[in-house]
């Protein structure tokens, strides 16, 4: 009976194997991931265990409780970078981009900055998590939470890293929070310009999915400032609010 059993499992006699499996051709270039689900445009985030008295009800979070969707989930469907732009051989960063400079680079290879909501999705899932790690604040995966940044003339220490999948989303994005502040096209958080910077950089900072910081125009650029891009799956690259500019 033994000797003939590969016979009976292959007409399925005794059982029948496994069907082989046929993944779906990739809809992203190379070197992108596709994000699609359902985003929740607005949540509540609770903070079970802050690392130090938050100021102006914001700080860094130990540890969250799950997050709650306060609002109907919208569908979304993109691609977006694996990892941050760069031109090193080494895989870190680039830096000292400006939001207009950020954008020209993106369009330049037939993608577009991501929009503010798009970088949240990315980052946090449908689990709507805090960090793209989970619920627990895990500086040992993400680069983050250096509390030497400055040199002994008082100039900024280079702290980027190279990619790791230690850092990495629900959706398999790398180091979407601390390393770089990454631009992106404000369509969530209020503020006077288009871009939004988004993930926090190596400090001891906020460093999760959703804040953003909006103070800065198109303009600016610094040592912690970077990027990485989207690229529709349907219709044209030109996201909401594309056109149009409030900088003075």
């Amino acid at each position: 009976m033994l000797r003939f059993l590969p016979l009976l499992l292959f007409y399925g006699m005794v059982g029948t194997p496994p069907l082989a499996a046929h993944a779906e051709p990739s809809v992203c270039p190379q070197k992108m991931v596709l994000v699609s689900g359902q985003y929740c445009p607005k949540l509540s985030q609770d903070c079970l265990e802050w690392m130090e008295r938050p100021r102006a009800g914001d700080g860094r979070c130990r540890l969250f409780a799950a997050a709650k969707c306060l609002a109907p989930r919208v569908p979304m469907r993109f691609c977006i970078d694996v990892d941050e732009a760069t031109s090193r051989a080494d895989g870190r960063p680039m830096a000292r981009v400006s939001w207009r400079g950020a954008a020209a680079s993106c369009k330049a290879s037939g993608r577009r900055l991501c929009l503010e909501s798009e970088w949240n999705f990315a980052c946090e899932g449908e689990e709507m998590l805090p960090y793209p790690t989970g619920l627990v604040r895990d500086s040992s995966k993400c680069n983050f939470d250096h509390a030497n940044i400055l040199d002994r003339q008082g100039k900024p220490l280079d702290l980027r890293k190279p990619p790791t999948d230690a850092c990495k989303s629900p959706f398999g994005v790398r180091n979407l929070v601390g390393n770089i502040d990454e631009w992106t096209i404000r369509d969530v958080t209020w503020g006077p310009f288009r871009g939004a910077l988004k993930g926090g950089w190596w400090l001891a900072g906020r460093n999760r999915c959703r804040p953003a910081t909006t103070a800065h125009g198109e303009s600016y650029r610094d040592f912690q400032t970077g990027f990485r891009c989207c690229k529709s799956i349907e219709g044209p690259d030109v996201p909401p609010h594309a056109n149009s500019s409030n900088e003075r």
